[in-house]
This record gives C-alpha cells, structure tokens and sequence, in this order.
C-alpha cells in the first residue's frame, strides 16, 4: 500500500472540514483541525510532518478577522520551512490575498471552492515538492556551495562560510524568514573536513520539550509515556559530524542549560539514565530571531548566546542584495521548475520592477512568485502590470510611480496649499508603516528593511505616527 501524503486541513467549518476531508481522502492522509493553537499541537505530536497545509484565515478567537490565519502561516512555515500552505478562505480582499502570500502561502483560494480546481492546485504543489526533494539530493554531496548570487553581500557570506567551515567552534546562523540559513548551515557542513559524516538537522519549534529533549539526546526504555524502547539521539548519531539547531530560539529555557553542558564538555544523559555519554558533533545554530533581544526579555540564556555566537553570521535579505542577484535567482528557480513544463519571460517594464521590488518575504516568496507567473503565464511575456498583480506592495510602487512623473509634480506645484515638508513627511509615514506591516511589528526586522538603524526607526515613529 502507497503512503499518501499528509495535508493538514485548518478551518473552524465542520461542514467545510468534513466534505474537503472526504474529497481529497483518495489522495491525501488529511487531518482536520478548527483553531491555530490545535494545528500547533498536532505539529508537536505528529511524528510526520504534513507535507501540505489547506487553511482558513479566519479563525478563532477572531474569524473575522485575518490575523490568526497570518500568524498560522508563519508559526507553520517555522515547524517545517518545507511545507506547502495553501489558503482557502472567504476573506479573499486584495491586501488579505498579497500579504498571506508574501509570508509565505504558495496559492490563495477564494471561498466557495470549486473541488477540482482544488485537486489540481494540491497536484501541482505535491509536483513541486518532488522537484524541490530532487534539488537537494546531489547538493548534499557536493563540496561547492549552491548560493545564487554575485552581490557583495553574497561574495560576503561565501567567504564567512568558507572562514568558519573548519572552525571547531559552534556557529549562529541569523537572518530574517526566507533568506535561505538552513542552506548556510548545510554549506557549513560540506566545505568542513566533517563533509563525509553525518549531517543531522533538528527543527527546535517543531517538537515539545519532552520530545525535543529526547531527540537531541535518546531516551531509554520507559522514560516517558510511549518509550517502548530505548533510543540513541541525534547527538550521539551525529558524533563526528554536524548537528543543525534550526529555529534555535524557539528551544525551551529547561533545555538550554543541557545544550551549554554538551556545548562546554561533549557531555549529556538519555532520557532515564544516570550515565554519562559524549558527543564531539558540532553545532550550528540557526534562528530568525534577534537573539541578543531574546536574551534582554530574559526568553534566552546569556551564556548559551554566548557560547553560540563565537562565530556569526548574519543571511542577508533579498532587499540588501542587487537587482542583479534578483534576476539570477528568478532564472535558477525557472530553470529549477521547467520540469512543471512551464516558463515565461519578464518584459523590459516587468524585470526593472522585479529589481526594484524590496521582496519582504525573501527568497521564498521570490521562488514562489516564478511557480505562479510559470502557472499563470506559461511561454508568455509577462507584463509589469501582471507582474505587479502578484506583489504586496504594487499599490506603494504604482503612487510612487505617479508622483514621480513630471506632470503630477507640477500639477501639485501649482496647488495653492502645496508644502513640501508634509509631502515629505506624508511618504516618511507610508514607507515606515508598510515596512511595519511587512516585518508585523518586527521593529529590527522593519528597520533593516528601510536602511536605517532600530533607534532612528524609533525615534521616526514616535514623531510620524499617531499613537
């Protein structure tokens, strides 16, 4: 019998669960929930991760609101990057549609659905991952980093990887969601003397702190509820080789103090035993949180950041490298997908928006803008405007646009009440609040995003916004 792959259904319909359940049920092992915090704990108790996700954005305590269903995208996306999420779901107005899928949501399909149009969109996401499982095969093998870009930034980060793969020191990889660290740290490993060990990646958001616990370190026969046997972790399987901590900031207080002893001296217990074991596994960490501002609210040990960040290395944002590396990266990923039996091109109007676009959710939204132009547009030219269609914040570029011409800037000239210093002070406000909305309150994350520092945001904010 053929595993099916598992979808995760998210909707606080039962009428909706039930019938989209029974539908796919021929070609999906689906799982239906009703609220964020039930899809949270069947991550955490799921020995597999779903491949794909079908959710609604409208869900309690607040279903008339998007919020709950945009913070499901990114907490889903932080258990598994590799899942595939799809929304489904009544609150289908355009800036709901742009920001679900600049978080992250590969397709948006409006409420009521038609069955088999859903079917085919779930067909070409299962066809999707096969392709992306492909790509990764022989990079595991290869001494050459498989990094797209020539900007300074990257020539930047390939010389860090390349300064720090030997080091016998731990290394923190930090950078934003998307911009591609699981790869670093996979580089890490492959131009290190450890390229023949193992490699082990373990996810610290996907597994509650009893079972995270027991992953890192094995277990023995009845340690907990369901330890039939006794197991070895992936600190003793990854011994000579490399350990990655993804989401490293996600990993529970009780469990960080254990991870600084294996850190300081190699050692470390199974769950349920009283004897010492060594691992000489090397660690590196990755995390899209600003961990030093973790450990300032006290959710992160200091000494652990510490321990952890002797060597660093900060991913940079799509919106830090060139245009140049945007156009790269549009190629390699339509080349990567052609085996879809779909391409297309940029029109001249198109590909200079495509430069100038600040692609807040970064490489992966990038990757999933040329699956859907591929989709939308096979072997056609795409225009700036359909191009447009797909990015959040086509409506900021297009007044931009208009303000720039000539024209509009005398016809505005002209206007009796015109000041330069509001018109100025009026874009100020727009950029910093659509930045805010990108990042969702990440004042960091915001501020890189604009080109300033944290402090200057701060002090813009508390003289351009409203409270």
């Amino acid at each position: 019998m053929v595993d099916l792959p598992s979808l995760l259904l998210v909707d606080d319909d039962p009428l909706i669960s039930e019938s989209l359940a029974f539908a796919l049920r021929d070609s999906f092992a689906v799982s239906t929930v009703a609220t964020r915090d039930e899809a949270k704990r069947l991550f955490h108790s799921s020995p597999i991760l779903p491949n794909i996700a079908l959710i609604d954005l409208g869900l309690p305590p607040s279903p008339h609101s998007p919020e709950e269903g945009f913070t499901l995208v990114s907490e889903l996306l932080t258990f598994n990057p590799k899942i595939k999420i799809l929304i489904l779901s009544g609150q289908d107005a355009y800036d709901n549609v742009r920001h679900a899928l600049t978080l992250g949501a590969v397709d948006f399909i409006p409420k009521p659905c038609d069955i088999p149009l859903l079917k085919t969109r779930l067909k070409h996401q299962l066809m999707i991952l096969e392709i992306e499982a492909d790509s990764r095969k022989p990079a595991m093998q290869q001494t050459e980093c498989d990094m797209v870009g020539q900007s300074l930034p990257m020539e930047t980060l390939r010389s860090q990887i390349q300064q720090f793969a030997d080091s016998p020191f731990s290394v923190l990889v930090q950078g934003e969601s998307g911009t591609g660290k699981e790869l670093v740290a996979q580089c890490l490993h492959t131009q290190s003397q450890r390229a023949d060990a193992l490699c082990l990646t373990v996810n610290c958001a996907a597994f509650t702190a009893e079972l995270l616990e027991a992953q890192l370190f094995g277990h023995a026969k009845g340690a907990f509820t369901g330890a039939g046997t006794s197991r070895t972790g992936f600190f003793e399987e990854a011994n000579q080789g490399t350990l990655i901590l993804d989401e490293i900031g996600e990993m529970p207080m009780q469990l960080q103090s254990k991870l600084l002893r294996v850190l300081e001296n190699g050692e470390f217990y199974r769950l349920g035993e009283t004897k010492v074991r060594q691992s000489q596994a090397r660690i590196i960490a990755a995390s899209n949180r600003d961990l030093r501002e973790e450990v300032q609210k006290g959710q992160f040990r200091a000494d652990l950041y510490h321990r952890l960040s002797v060597l660093t290395i900060r991913v940079p944002t799509l919106n830090e490298r060139s245009g140049g590396d945007k156009l790269l990266l549009l190629n390699h990923f339509k080349q990567l997908y052609s085996r879809m039996g779909t391409t297309f091109e940029l029109d001249k109007e198109a590909e200079t928006s495509w430069e100038y676009y600040n692609f807040p959710g970064n490489v992966r939204e990038l990757r999933n803008i040329v699956i859907r132009l591929g989709i939308k547009y096979p072997d056609n030219k795409v225009t700036r405007k359909q191009l447009e269609e797909e990015l959040e914040q086509n409506l900021i570029n297009r007044q931009f646009n208009e303000v720039d011409s000539d024209e509009m800037i005398i016809r505005q000239l002209n206007e009796s009440n015109f000041s330069l210093d509001e018109t100025l002070l009026e874009w100020e406000r727009r950029y910093i609040n659509a930045a805010l909305k990108s990042s969702q309150g990440n004042l960091s994350q915001a501020a890189r995003t604009l080109g300033i520092n944290r402090t200057t945001l701060y002090s813009k904010m508390q003289r351009l916004i409203p409270k």
